[in-house]
């Protein structure tokens, strides 16, 4: 069976965002003694996601159809 991907696309500010909420949750697992192997992987695969330059073109409503 095939793993599903998703991809999310975002820029630096919001990476960060998304690390400084999985290590507090993190914190918070380890205070509570859980188990943290799971929020490790996010953040070690959201720290490490591969970089892509694009461009988005907006287009009016007339343009779309």
């Amino acid at each position: 069976m095939r793993e599903e991907k998703s991809y999310i696309v975002m820029d630096n500010y919001e990476q960060n965002i998304i690390i400084n909420a999985l290590n507090e949750m993190r914190t918070r697992l380890k205070s509570e003694e859980r188990p943290t192997d799971a929020v490790d992987e996010l953040i070690l695969k959201t720290a490490n996601a591969k970089r892509k330059s694009f461009r988005i073109v907006e287009r009016s409503e007339y343009e779309a159809r």
